[in-house]
């Protein structure tokens, strides 16, 4: 990152070494190719970094997840996401400074947990400078024509403010605070996310789950609708035999479900957002 003056009362300037690039794209087609073209015609002198283009089609909920995981080992950077089932729609076009970042796509949510993990909404553009943009604009693939030739400016020493209007942080979209709770012998959570391995990652923190005496080697009861089962908590899923339901610790601090070999939430049948307890077995 390059300051190049300003403040984020009037004209944000600043310059950014890096673009990173976060959608449910998939990789069949060219469209993250020409987000990449794009960008490096604008900024040429940015690196892209690719977070991952295999969010499932439209999952506002998992694109958030991966961001807000990512985006504090990522070096300073205009960070670009779009899974944008509204695209074309009245919904808003946002840039957000945010800690020593910028984050560039639809304002639907998909950014509101990256945000926080930032730090918070110091400044928010409504992207409305069509000057900034390619042209046409296709309706369809506003990552291509808006996000991603702003986030290239950006990069590139454009103020954030001749992004477009400032709009108050209080009024950006933000999916709801994933439920995680301690209460009379049992952690709450719901399902956060489910990897391509079909691993479980659970709203719930380890350190929730060590205030209840569970920890590596303890036999855990996961309820989750009317099912209910005991699996161990190991320190990796690998730990746990083939074909095996264990809980680990992710490595975003998380607990999580997995089966050694094995796709936990199909066989579970636990989608994003299931409500799930966990707690120690009873005793006696």
């Amino acid at each position: 990152m390059r300051e190049a003056g300003g403040d984020l009362s009037s004209q944000i300037v600043t310059s950014y070494d890096c673009i990173s690039f976060l959608t449910d794209y998939g990789l069949e087609d060219g469209f993250v190719a020409a987000c990449h073209g794009v960008a490096t015609r604008i900024a040429p002198a940015a690196r892209l970094i690719d977070i991952t283009h295999l969010v499932p089609p439209g999952d506002v909920r998992r694109g958030a997840a991966v961001l807000a995981q990512t985006v504090g080992y990522l070096p300073p950077a205009v960070h670009v996401a779009v899974v944008d089932p509204g695209v074309g729609t009245a919904r808003r076009a946002v840039a957000v400074a945010a800690g020593d970042s910028v984050l560039v796509g639809p304002d639907n949510g998909l950014l509101s947990w990256a945000i926080d993990a930032l730090g918070g909404a110091q400044t928010v553009i409504h992207l409305t400078n069509g000057e900034l943009w390619l042209h046409p604009v296709s309706a369809t693939f506003q990552g291509r024509d808006i996000f991603m030739p702003v986030a290239a400016r950006l990069a590139a020493g454009a103020g954030l403010t001749s992004a477009g209007d400032e709009i108050e942080p209080g009024d950006l979209v933000a999916l709801p605070a994933p439920t995680s709770r301690v209460s009379d012998g049992e952690a709450e959570g719901e399902v956060m996310s489910v990897d391509r391995f079909g691993n479980v990652q659970l709203s719930i923190p380890a350190a929730d789950a060590g205030r209840l005496g569970i920890g590596i080697g303890s036999a855990l009861v996961v309820r989750c609708g009317r099912r209910q089962l005991t699996v161990p908590y190991l320190d990796t899923f690998a730990a746990g035999a083939p074909g095996e339901i264990v809980a680990f610790t992710d490595s975003a601090g998380l607990i999580s479900l997995a089966i050694n070999t094995g796709d936990a939430a199909q066989q579970l049948g636990l989608p994003p957002g299931a409500h799930v307890r966990l707690s120690l077995p009873p005793t006696g």
